[in-house]
């Protein structure tokens, strides 16, 4: 990572330090989404309740897995009944590290009581995570394009109305 990469990287993670894993969801397929911090209420198009947004949040969109400091407990390969269980190991966790590894960009979430979720790409093709934040009225996310960590800034929205469910 050049010089740039690691401000961008530390702007997201000095400010996670710290925060709950208030919620986590599945999304379509074997995507996850870890909320962090304070949780706004959202709804989606139809008029039904989504699911919560915190003030960070991230989403791996497949080839992820949870470690604790000895193995890996389940990932997105793993046969599905083991996830649920192991989801609700990091509900609550408190984020103690936030790192990019190698050299196309993983992220790890370091979490307490030695838990870990980390991004881990097997097909072709690049990591695909992005880690937005959802502090200002201006959304900020940070995610890898080509290779590279890129950041991206998106003008305010309504946040009441959310695609996910």
């Amino acid at each position: 990572m050049n010089n740039d990469d690691v401000s961008v990287l530390k702007s997201f993670r000095d400010p996670l330090i710290g925060l709950p894993v208030s919620h986590l969801w599945r999304g379509a397929g074997s995507a996850i989404f870890l909320e962090f911090g304070r949780l706004t209420a959202r709804t989606r198009r139809d008029g039904t309740p989504g699911n919560p947004a915190g003030e960070f949040g991230l989403m791996i969109e497949w080839s992820w897995r949870i470690e604790d400091s000895t193995s890996i407990l389940c990932g997105s390969w793993s046969d599905e009944a083991l996830w649920q269980p192991n989801f609700d190991l990091v509900r609550n966790k408190l984020l103690i590290e936030l790192s990019i590894v190698g050299r196309l960009p993983e992220i790890v979430v370091a979490l307490s009581d030695d838990l870990y979720v980390s991004s881990f790409m097997t097909a072709d093709g690049g990591p695909v995570w992005a880690l937005k934040d959802r502090r200002e009225a201006t959304m900020r996310t940070l995610c890898v394009k080509q290779g590279r960590l890129e950041l991206s800034i998106y003008p305010p929205t309504n946040k009441s109305a959310a695609s996910g469910p």
